[in-house]
């Protein structure tokens, strides 16, 4: 399986933070933000991994990373997604890179305290089809919510005003490699993107869309609070387990294991 991060956009509700960066390359506590979703590919067994970026900053990108080796691979792939196309756009740019395999894919603002292996091992056996991972929150309507039914998702709802339930879809998703053949059958959205809760729902309608439950905490960082949120909760998952900030080479289980 192949890992795929997106960390495109132009974070407009990061602004003035991003003005003059990329969103991707803020700090979260004492690393760029960028690093987490390459370790938790990383932790999950993936070696051969895909940065789609864009806008003005993403020669930064080349410079901060290079070739992985400070996450212990050998090279790292990059391409440019130009304009605001989507979550969905930006994933078929790795078509060539996905070369038929199968693909995890991470949102580049998603930042989780443990690990996806046990659900990428059940998606490495599973046959076709799709493999997403929820997380009960408070606050659905800001993300992609599940309607779960007798143990299978019968329908994702994207910023529902009314979620129909308190499952939220995570930035973290795995696909085999018909996700491109759909992503080609959709219509931009009214905010004109191609959303990737229309290729979940295709999966859906297919009958092969599995899933899990994520555990520990899961955040993203697009806004102020989230940002502020997820320094916080990787500073405390470092001080609980006796990390200082900086220290590379040893972390918390599934932050940043570096």
């Amino acid at each position: 399986m192949k890992g795929v991060v997106l960390a495109g956009g132009t974070g407009s509700r990061l602004f003035p933070l991003t003005k003059i960066t990329n969103k991707h390359l803020l700090p979260i506590y004492d690393r760029p933000m960028i690093y987490y979703p390459i370790q938790t590919l990383v932790d999950a067994g993936i070696q051969d991994i895909m940065i789609v970026t864009g806008g003005r900053n993403s020669g930064d990108f080349l410079r901060l990373l290079v070739n992985g080796k400070q996450f212990g691979l050998k090279h790292i792939n990059y391409t440019y997604q130009e304009g605001e196309g989507g979550i969905a756009d930006a994933l078929a740019l790795a078509e060539h890179f996905a070369d038929g395999h199968k693909i995890c894919v991470v949102l580049g603002d998603n930042i989780i305290e443990r690990n996806i292996w046990e659900a990428a091992e059940r998606f490495r056996k599973q046959p076709r089809g799709a493999h997403i991972l929820l997380k009960e929150v408070q606050d659905a309507e800001r993300f992609g919510v599940a309607e779960v039914t007798g143990g299978r998702i019968t329908g994702i709802e994207e910023k529902p005003i009314r979620p129909k339930s308190n499952y939220a879809v995570t930035g973290i998703y795995m696909y085999d490699a018909s996700v491109f053949d759909k992503i080609k059958t959709l219509v931009p959205s009214k905010r004109g993107e191609l959303e990737i809760t229309d290729v979940n729902n295709a999966y859906i309608r297919e009958g092969t869309m599995a899933f899990s439950f994520l555990e520990g905490w899961w955040t993203d960082a697009g806004t102020f609070e989230s940002l502020l949120r997820a320094a916080n909760l990787v500073a405390q998952s470092r001080t609980r387990e006796g990390i200082p900030a900086g220290a590379i080479g040893s972390a918390v289980e599934g932050v940043a294991q570096i």
